[in-house]
């Protein structure tokens, strides 16, 4: 792989795949509405484009060459379609960055659970998939005209939750500045179970099968889960203060409507190894209590 084309790229694991990328020699161009600033400098080629405006793809794109495509903003089935017609011939490989929410809300989801080879798309934009049923229908979708329609081969990387010290959502830092102020909490379905991802392995996951022969899904992450329930009670443990639920409490940053915890053994068969989710989620907890 000498030449990497980023859909998106200056926010959270999409920065750490810049870098990744730069420190092994290749040449990164980043494609975004420019709106975001990033730190590359000169090391980087950066386009304009706008996901809703297909004409902006086509200008962006035109007389341009890349090894792999990325393809971390893509939020809708026409978005999906769009890149495939503006990048035909211009791509070897495309990476998507996909979700566990592909799956139904339930636990263990190995990647067979959601087949987006028999999966019928509606062609929508991005402001027609409302909340968490709308964001997964939208990966769906986009899966399914990826694997459908492209004459190259197509990984989808199905993240769980993605945490980090540069997590921006501060999903995580939500629990524990309440259990450590004793800020009281809902958490509507304590027993239901996530799935969990370290951003910097995140990163290292999708420069890696850009490189491998692989196409297809692939579920990366921690290889345990963890309710609700648990997690409190883990951060309850390492900061000594009870956490504080109550139904008018600041309802949680994770009240989904279901769990959401997949199964990592297809890429442990393939000599892939993540940190464990206890070892995470202790460094992190204690990361954010020592700066709260």
């Amino acid at each position: 792989m000498k030449s990497a084309l980023l859909l998106g790229g200056t926010q959270f694991v999409g920065k750490r795949l810049v870098q990744l990328l730069l420190d092994e020699g290749v040449e990164v161009t980043i494609a975004t509405r420019g709106m975001t600033p990033d730190s590359f400098g000169n090391q980087v080629t950066r386009l304009i484009i706008n996901r809703e405006d297909a004409a902006s793809l086509d200008l962006a794109f035109k007389d341009k060459e890349w090894d792999v495509v990325f393809d971390q903003s893509c939020y809708s089935s026409q978005e999906a379609l769009d890149a495939l017609q503006y990048l035909k011939g211009k791509v070897k490989k495309y990476l998507f960055t996909s979700s566990q929410a592909v799956y139904d809300f339930g636990s263990n989801h190995p990647e067979e659970s959601f087949n987006p080879l028999v999966f019928n798309p509606a062609l929508k934009s991005r402001k027609e998939y409302i909340g968490y049923v709308g964001y997964q229908e939208a990966k769906r979708a986009a899966e399914a005209i990826l694997f459908q329609n492209a004459d190259v081969p197509v990984v989808s990387v199905r993240f769980p939750i993605i945490i980090g010290k540069d997590d921006y959502t501060n999903r995580l830092k939500f629990h524990v500045e309440h259990v450590k102020e004793g800020r009281s909490m809902f958490i509507e379905h304590p027993a239901f179970r996530y799935s969990f991802i370290d951003s910097k392995e995140a990163a290292s996951f999708l420069l890696t099968m850009a490189k491998s022969d692989y196409h297809g899904p692939i579920n990366p992450g921690s290889e345990d889960d963890i309710s609700l329930s648990e997690l409190n009670g883990f951060i309850e443990d390492l900061i000594g203060t009870k956490a504080i639920l109550r139904e008018d409490g600041d309802p949680s940053p994770y009240n989904l409507p279901g769990s959401w915890s997949v199964n990592t053994s297809l890429a442990q068969s393939m000599g892939f190894t993540f940190t464990a989710l206890e070892d995470l989620l202790k460094n992190l907890i204690l990361h954010y209590a020592k700066n709260v």
